[in-house]
């Protein structure tokens, strides 16, 4: 296991959990902002990023409000990459497309603009769980025009990356770290 690798499980195994309703959901700074980024935890993200996408069939980096803001920026600085954020509101540009935002614990609509017909498109996103927001995203990145060639998450706990993959066979899918939760405690998959 890589140093980068290494240092992002540890920070993982030691994020806090809260519940939402019956949904357990940890705490940590590269998928909640809170508490305070270690920056070395986010050069190894982007490290363990830039070595897992193939750059030569991409186009552009699309992240997902609010989190892949951070996450998204230095990549798109070390790929040479542009970069586009799905929103959660509306700019009302022309080619606007609204997809539906649904995660295991809320609803509501996210925004993609600026996305050209035929460009091949690298999804980032902090935590996939059910798959509901990439499901949507790649749809609404299809229905715009563009072609998803990757999908990577930062993490991967439950079952909807290998729901994704089934159902967008032809896209490659994978995250940096796998875990699940058991009540108030991280595990850390291999």
């Amino acid at each position: 296991m890589s140093d980068a690798l290494a240092l992002l499980k540890q920070s993982l195994a030691n994020a806090p959990i809260i519940w939402k309703g019956d949904y357990p959901y940890f705490i940590h700074p590269l998928t909640d902002g809170v508490p305070r980024l270690d920056p070395e935890v986010l050069s190894a993200v982007v490290k363990l990023s830039l070595e897992a996408i193939d750059w030569e069939n991409t186009d552009l980096i699309l992240g997902i409000e609010a989190m892949g803001l951070p996450l998204c920026a230095p990549l798109s600085i070390e790929s040479g990459k542009p970069l586009v954020i799905a929103r959660k509101r509306s700019y009302g540009l022309e080619g606007e497309v609204i997809i539906d935002q649904s995660t295991g614990y809320s609803k509501g609509a996210m925004w993609l603009n600026d996305i050209k017909d035929g460009e091949r498109v690298v999804i980032l996103d902090d935590v996939l769980s059910t798959g509901g927001t990439l499901r949507s995203v790649i749809e609404g990145v299809n229905r715009a025009g563009g072609i998803v060639s990757h999908v990577m998450t930062v993490v991967e706990k439950g079952p909807g990356l290998a729901i994704l993959a089934q159902e967008f066979p032809g896209i490659p899918f994978n995250s940096l770290v796998r875990l699940e939760m058991e009540h108030d405690k991280i595990i850390i998959l291999e």
